[in-house]
C-alpha cells in the first residue's frame, strides 16, 4: 500500500485544535516556529516518507535483516534511505543546537515521527532508538561525554540504543545480572548479555552508542543497585574519530512476527569498556528521565497503525464491489455496489478513523506538555506539564497501541481474503503493530503504572489535574445546544472517573489484589474518556468553522472542500460518542466485579 501523509488533519490538530502558535509563543525557545515554518517541515517529511520510505515498507518486510558473523545487514535501500534521511536533517530536529541540532519542538518532532513511522515503522526504529541515548547523555552526561557523543548522534552519523532487558529479566529490571567492574583508568569493564535490543547492530552508521544498565560489584540488591553506562561499539579516539572495536558483539538477531526490517538483537558484552553516566546506583532514575517521551514514541506506533489501516481500508472499500446496498442500488452502472455502502464496513472504517484522528490529537496534546517540560521557564507550568505527562503517558502508550492493533485487524477484515495475503500490506500492519502492545512496558504494566503509581500513588492529585481541565471545558460549553450531545455524556463520565477511582482505592486498602484486578479495565475506561474529551474539543472547533461558511456554498464544493472536512470531523465525533464510547460501561462492569473470580482458583487447578 502506498502511504499518503494526512497533512490536512495533522495541521488541523496542531494549528486549530491545539493552537500551536499560541503554544510556541509562550516558550521563548520556540517563538520563531510559526505556522509556515511548521508546515514546511511537515511537507518535507511527507515528501520523503511517501517517495522513499513507503516503497521500502513491503520490500523490507519480505527481505528482512541478514545476520552474518556478528554483523547485521539491513534490507536493500535502507542504507541509502538513511543517508538521505540524515542529509535532510531529520535526526537533528529536536536536538540541542549546541551539539548539531535544530532545537525545534518535541511536538513538531512527534508529527514528523508519525509521518515517517506510518510510512515505514521498521525504518523509523533505527533513528528512533537514538533518542533515548541522546536524552540520557543530555540530561546526565558530563561535559566531556556530551562533547564526545552528542553531535554525531544528533546528526545521525552515529546511532544509539538502550540496553535494558535480559533473558531472565524482562520488565523487572531489579534482577538484571550484567556487571560493571572498575578499571584503573576510571572506565568500567561491562560483562553480560542483553536481549531484544532494537537497532543493536546494523550497517547504517559507523558507530553505535549503547546505553547499558549494569551492577557495580558492591551494589545493593534490587532496583536501587543499578547503574547506567555508555558503551560504544567502537571506542572513540581523543580527536573524536572511531577507534578500535570494543568488546561488544551481536550474538544473533530475533526471528520475529513483524517489523522484520528492524534488527532486534542479542548483544554480548565481554569486558567491554564503558563509562558511568549519572551517579552510581541511580541508573533507573536516570533512565526514567526520558521514559515518558519514549513511551509517547510507542504510542505513535498505535496511531500509525490505525492511520495505515484506515488508508488501505478506505481505498479498497471504495473500489471493491460486493452485493447491493440494503437500502437500494447505489451504483447502477456496476454489477454490485462498492462495499463502503455496507453498514458493517462503515463501522470498521469509522472505528479506524476515530482511533487514528483521536490518537493523533492525544499524541500531539501530550507532546505540547513535553515542549513545556523541555523549554518552559515558569516552574509551576513545568511542574504541571510534567504531572500531566506522568498521568497521560501510560494511557496514550497502552490505549493507542491496543486500539491501533484493533484497527489493524479491521484492515484485514475489510479486505476479506485479500487482507490475509501479503501484497496489500494489511497483514503486515497487524504483524508490525503487535509488538507495540509489548515493548516499552506491556499494556498490563502500563495499567498498573497508571492506577497504582500515578493515580492512587498521588492520592488522586494527578487525575484531578486532568478532570479539572475536562470539567472546565464542559462548563464553558454547557449552554451550547449544538455541542450538547458531546458535553452531557462527557461531563457525566468525568464525574464517574473520579467515583470509580475512589471505589477501587477503597477496595485496595482491604485487598491489594483489587488494584491489580481492576487496572487494565481502568486504563481502557480512562482511554475512552480521554479520547472523548479530545473528540468533543475537535467537534467544537469544527462546528465553529462550519458556522462561518456561506449558506449558499455549492453542494459539491461543500462535500469535497474545507466544509466537507469539518463536517466529517463532526460526524466522526458523533460516531465515536455513539458507537465507541459506550464500551466504557463494559470496563466499569468488569471493575465492579472485583478480583474474586480471578484469584479464587488455586494455582494447582490451572491444568490442561
Amino acid at each position: 500500500m502506498q502511504y499518503t501523509a494526512p497533512l490536512r488533519d495533522i495541521q488541523f490538530v496542531m494549528h486549530e485544535l491545539l493552537d500551536s502558535q499560541a503554544h510556541y509563543g509562550k516558550l521563548p525557545a520556540y517563538q520563531e516556529l510559526d505556522t509556515d515554518t511548521v508546515n514546511s517541515y511537515l511537507e518535507a517529511a511527507a515528501d520523503f516518507a511517501q517517495s522513499v520510505l513507503s516503497p521500502l515498507n513491503r520490500t523490507g518486510d519480505m527481505e528482512g535483516c541478514r545476520f552474518e558473523d556478528g554483523n547485521v545487514y539491513t534490507p536493500s535501500g535502507f542504507k541509502e534511505a538513511y543517508q538521505q534521511y540524515c542529509e535532510l536533517g531529520f535526526p537533528a530536529i529536536n536536538a540541542d543546537p549546541e551539539y548539531g541540532g535544530m532545537g525545534l519542538s518535541t511536538s513538531l518532532g512527534s508529527a514528523v515521527s508519525e509521518i515517517m513511522g506510518t510510512a515505514n515503522w521498521a525504518f523509523a526504529m533505527y533513528p528512533g532508538l537514538s533518542h533515548g541515548a541522546i536524552q540520557t547523555i543530555e540530561h546526565h552526561g558530563t561535559e566531556a561525554q556530551k562533547a564526545t557523543y552528542l553531535e554525531k548522534l544528533n546528526t545521525g552519523q552515529w546511532s544509539g540504543t538502550m540496553c535494558l532487558t535480559e533473558s531472565h529479566a524482562g520488565s523487572d529490571l531489579g534482577i538484571i545480572k550484567t556487571r560493571a567492574v572498575p578499571n584503573d583508568d576510571g572506565s568500567y569493564a561491562i560483562t553480560g548479555q542483553k536481549i531484544f535490543i532494537s537497532a543493536g547492530e546494523h550497517d547504517l552508521t559507523e558507530n553505535i552508542i549503547h546505553i547499558v544498565l549494569a551492577r557495580l560489584p558492591d551494589a545493593p540488591a534490587g532496583t536501587k543497585g543499578i547503574s547506567l553506562f555508555i558503551v560504544p561499539k567502537f571506542l572513540v579516539n581523543d580527536d573524536g574519530s572511531v577507534g578500535e572495536r570494543n568488546g561488544v558483539v551481536c550474538g544473533s538477531i530475533e526471528h520475529k512476527m513483524g517489523i522484520k526490517a528492524s534488527a532486534t538483537c542479542v548483544i554480548n558484552f565481554d569486558a567491554a569498556k564503558g563509562y558511568l553516566i549519572g551517579p552510581e546506583n541511580r541508573g533507573l532514575n536516570c533512565m526514567f528521565t526520558f521514559m515518558n517521551v519514549a513511551r509517547i514514541g510507542t504510542a505513535i506506533q498505535g496511531l500509525a497503525a490505525a492511520e495505515f489501516a484506515f488508508q488501505g481500508s478506505l481505498s479498497y472499500a471504495k473500489e471493491r464491489t460486493a452485493m447491493r446496498a440494503l437500502s437500494g442500488i447505489k451504483e447502477p452502472n456496476k454489477p454490485a455496489d462498492t462495499i463502503i455502502h455496507h453498514p458493517a464496513v462503515r463501522n470498521m472504517l469509522l472505528t479506524q478513523k476515530a482511533f487514528a484522528e483521536g490518537g493523533r490529537a492525544l499524541v500531539y496534546y501530550l507532546s505540547q506538555f513535553a515542549d513545556i517540560v523541555a523549554k518552559g521557564e515558569n516552574p509551576a507550568e513545568v511542574k504541571f506539564a510534567d504531572e500531566m505527562l506522568s498521568l497521560l503517558t501510560p494511557i496514550a502508550k497502552a490505549f493507542l497501541t491496543e486500539t491501533g492493533y484493533e484497527s489493524a485487524n479491521h484492515g484485514v477484515q475489510v479486505y476479506g481474503g485479500h487482507g490475509y495475503i501479503s501484497e496489500w500490506g494489511m497483514e503486515q500492519n497487524v504483524r508490525d503493530t503487535r509488538i507495540a502492545c509489548l515493548y516499552e512496558g506491556t499494556t498490563e504494566i502500563q495499567s498498573l503504572d497508571l492506577l497504582g503509581r500515578k493515580v492512587l500513588g498521588s492520592q488522586g492529585r494527578l487525575l484531578a489535574n486532568f478532570t479539572k481541565i475536562i470539567h472546565k471545558f464542559c462548563q464553558e460549553h454547557s449552554d451550547d445546544d449544538e455541542l450538547g450531545q458531546f458535553i452531557r455524556p462527557l461531563a457525566k463520565l468525568n464525574k464517574q472517573w473520579a467515583d470509580v477511582t475512589s471505589r477501587i482505592g477503597m477496595q485496595g486498602t482491604q485487598n491489594p489484589e483489587a488494584i491489580g484486578a481492576a487496572a487494565v479495565d481502568y486504563l481502557f475506561f480512562s482511554g475512552y474518556v480521554t479520547l472523548a474529551y479530545l473528540w468533543a474539543r475537535m467537534a467544537a472547533v469544527a462546528k465553529a468553522k462550519l458556522a462561518s461558511f456561506d449558506e449558499s456554498l455549492d453542494a459539491d464544493k461543500a462535500l469535497h472542500g474545507e466544509y466537507g472536512f469539518y463536517d466529517a470531523k463532526v460526524k466522526t465525533a458523533e460516531f465515536y460518542f455513539a458507537k465507541l464510547l459506550p464500551r466504557h460501561a463494559v470496563h466499569v462492569a468488569r471493575i465492579n466485579a472485583g478480583e474474586e473470580t480471578l484469584m479464587s482458583m488455586d494455582v494447582e487447578q490451572f491444568v490442561f
